[in-house]
């Protein structure tokens, strides 16, 4: 019995040593599983913390530009354009010039056939000769009758009447001196003529066409046009609309560089004439008036062109893109990082407009560094995180705020409103 027992008790102990073993085993890793828990925990915290201070972008201030350049559309006009109606009533009886044609002023374009008008010419004349005849009389008769004045042959009353009747009928004669005028003057309407020295730049007559008095060709449709156009186009007017933001660049100095798209590479000198002094309300711009000498008559009135404007800039005055500026209920401002990383919202003053970047008149310093895209969640005294610039995303731009334009390192210190044909092309290019 004392052997069996033995085994019995050895048995005993090995159960509890494996269940000992066991619950080590199980605490060990319950343990474990805590431990590892916490360590994600406090993992996670931290990168949440870390996740919820903000990455942002600083840029430094770039001077402003030392000449700012803009590139507008244009119209040109000639110097004048005159449309020509006929002022009498007929048929076109012939037309000598055609479009294109040089004309000097006082030169005939066309002929009109009036034989109704010329009918009431003959008409008046022949009552100027009547008028005349019936004066004649009147006055032998008024002298007769002055010379019996004072016998008893006559009555006051009746030599009265009878110098009364002679001055009226010099009245009439002088009224059927008018209306032969005036027939006169529209039988030189017959012919039309250029009202100066120009071009021909429309015909819209023919041989046999019925044209009204003063209304031109009435079409079918009862509208009327013009019988010709002329233009004198030895000067050209141009015409640009140009922004408020730039309108201190207009003045008696302004000059403007022309491009037409027929002559590729070509550049015509302009020169300012007279602006508006006021400002289209839809539009916000003011129509400028350039003058250009077309001594060889190769630009066209209601051509297109591309009028180039140089104007001096401030280089004092320091510049930021647009997407650096925060629109909040406090006004215009930009959000600044301190010497402790940390978000100081300044508001600024804002010059003019120069395209994609704006003049900053006050509110930042020379080496304040700014944020650059910020966000609308950004708050004052916000702690962030200072990150470089994304590769192929804001690079350039932020390499070329982060050095500011000089005159030994910047070919072109200019600021477009509109990109000009020569940099889309090199861009182009360059991809």
């Amino acid at each position: 019995m004392t052997g069996a027992d033995d085994i019995k008790g050895q048995r005993g102990r090995g159960s509890r040593i494996w269940v000992g073993l066991g619950v080590v085993v199980v605490a060990v890793i319950v343990v474990g599983g805590i431990v590892e828990r916490r360590m994600h925990v406090e993992s996670l915290s931290r990168q949440t913390a870390d996740a919820a201070i903000p990455r942002v972008q600083v840029i430094e201030h770039e001077h402003g530009p030392k000449t700012r350049t803009l590139d507008l559309p244009g119209n040109i006009s000639a110097w004048y354009q005159a449309p020509i109606y006929a002022q009498v009533s007929g048929y076109v009886q012939m037309w000598y010039k055609d479009i294109g044609a040089k004309v000097k002023a006082g030169e005939i374009l066309a002929t009109i056939d009036t034989p109704g008008l010329d009918a009431q010419y003959a008409a008046s004349k022949a009552n100027f000769d009547v008028a005349m005849a019936r004066y004649k009389l009147a006055q032998i008769t008024a002298k007769r009758w002055k010379a019996l004045q004072g016998t008893q042959a006559v009555s006051q009353q009746e030599v009265d009447v009878q110098a009364a009747n002679a001055e009226a009928q010099a009245a009439e004669v002088e009224a059927a001196r008018h209306e032969v005028s005036r027939y006169a003057a529209l039988i030189g309407f017959k012919q039309i003529v250029a009202p100066f020295d120009g071009v021909v730049t429309a015909r819209l007559a023919d041989v046999g066409d019925y044209v009204n008095a003063g209304g031109g060709d009435v079409s079918s449709h009862g509208t009327a046009s013009e019988l010709f156009s002329v233009a004198d186009v030895h000067r050209m007017r141009v015409f640009v609309s140009v922004p408020q933001d730039y309108a201190d660049i207009i003045g008696p100095k302004l000059t403007g560089d022309i491009t037409v798209p027929q002559y590729p590479g070509r550049v015509f000198k302009a020169k300012f004439l007279a602006t508006a002094k006021a400002f289209n309300a839809s539009t916000r711009t003011v129509t400028t008036e350039l003058v250009v000498d077309n001594d060889k008559r190769e630009l066209w009135p209601d051509s297109y062109a591309t009028v180039h404007f140089t104007a001096p800039g401030d280089p004092d005055i320091l510049i930021l893109p647009e997407g650096a500026l925060l629109f909040r209920a406090q006004g215009m401002q930009v959000a600044v990082v301190d010497d402790h990383n940390r978000i100081r919202l300044r508001n600024v003053t804002v010059g003019t407009n120069l395209g994609t970047k704006v003049q900053i008149l006050a509110g930042v310093g020379l080496h304040d560094r700014v944020v650059n895209n910020p966000s609308s969640g950004l708050l004052e005294g916000q702690e962030v995180y200072l990150v470089g610039s994304t590769p192929g995303y804001n690079d350039v731009g932020a390499s070329a705020m982060a050095k500011a334009p000089t005159s030994e390192n910047t070919k072109d210190d200019d600021v477009r409103a509109m990109p000009s044909d020569q940099g889309t092309t090199d861009a182009v290019a360059r991809r």
